[in-house]
């Protein structure tokens, strides 16, 4: 429990602390951009389909899928979540990327195994190369005969766990978009270094979790005030204790040579002043990848852009103009 209380906190204070500037530019790299599409904030206010809730059955394991499944869809879009991995928190998300791709694909999000209000899998806590698994499993379970393209878009450690399943599916995933991409640890990260301590201590761990535990003794409307204001939205203990563990399981550097050798199909949208995908990794992928597609959001929707309505149609207009140009410039 104790990392959960520490992680929410410190993303809280962290978030109250960007100050982007306030452009409305975004700087594109990729050559094929449709620099006449814009984000049609009318959309905030028109009736949109809903996405349908399910759990399914993934390797043994109960796993909650968010989707939309289109008539006829050209293209099939896999959403892999941050942390928290519950998906109810990209509902938003996932019905804008449906209505801006105007029924032309489904998208489907799929949870990380344990990351749920209801203890699915009994406590039992999954690393990150086993959450990567899953998601692998998910493709050859549940996409195995989809036909038409899979595009995949991850959301922080989610970008991180996108590419690992680009590297295992090249035959059937065309396209791979990371959002505010943890992909490495940032050693310049004030958070990232508490946290870690925090883990790792046992004395901290047990105060924390037992200040957690009774948090949920309060009233309800006591509780809300407290969640909305500092720890976040969702009570999963598994989800942020995973964040915390998964600070651990990443490489020092992403795969560069994997990122080379895919670079036309890969594009990534920072944050500015985000600890979790800092520039300073924009800036080693320009290096070391010259050419790919990196973006910069200075819109203020921040890291937890799925939190609004407005960020999430945003990020959601992003990735749609950055999937129909892929298209573009593929079908040249």
């Amino acid at each position: 429990m104790l990392p959960r209380l520490a992680w929410w906190t410190g993303r809280s204070l962290s978030h109250s602390l960007l100050l982007p500037p306030p452009t409305s530019s975004t700087r594109f790299i990729a050559k094929c951009l449709n620099k006449n599409m814009g984000v049609d904030n009318n959309l905030l206010a028109k009736p949109r389909r809903r996405a349908n809730f399910r759990l399914c059955n993934v390797s043994c394991y109960t796993s909650e899928v968010l989707e939309i499944q289109s008539d006829a869809p050209t293209l099939h879009v896999l959403f892999v979540p941050g942390n928290p991995g519950v998906i109810l928190f990209y509902k938003d998300f996932v019905e804008f990327l449906y209505e801006l791709l105007e029924g032309t694909a489904s998208v489907t999000a799929i949870g990380h195994v344990s990351h749920s209000r209801k203890n699915l899998e009994h406590g039992r806590m999954f690393s990150l190369q086993e959450q990567i698994d899953h998601k692998i499993d998910f493709i050859r379970e549940e996409l195995e005969n989809v036909e038409i393209p899979i595009l995949l878009v991850g959301h922080s450690i989610g970008s991180y766990i996108s590419i690992e399943m680009f590297k295992k599916s090249p035959e059937k995933v065309k396209y791979c978009i990371g959002l505010y991409p943890f992909l490495t640890l940032n050693p310049h990260s004030t958070t990232q270094l508490v946290i870690g301590k925090i883990a790792k201590s046992q004395v901290l761990a047990a105060a924390l979790s037992y200040l957690t535990a009774s948090l949920g003794l309060l009233p309800v409307q006591a509780l809300r005030f407290l969640v909305r204001k500092s720890l976040g939205k969702s009570w999963s203990a598994n989800a942020v204790e995973a964040a915390c563990s998964h600070l651990s399981q990443l490489s020092e550097a992403p795969d560069w040579i994997f990122m080379r050798e895919r670079k036309a199909q890969l594009a990534f949208l920072f944050g500015v002043d985000d600890h979790w995908g800092p520039l300073h990794l924009l800036e080693e992928i320009s290096k070391h990848v010259p050419g790919m597609a990196t973006y910069i959001e200075r819109e203020n929707h921040t890291h937890g852009f799925c939190c609004t309505e407005a960020g999430s149609l945003w990020v959601a207009q992003h990735v749609v103009n950055l999937i129909k140009n892929q298209m573009a410039c593929s079908n040249q």
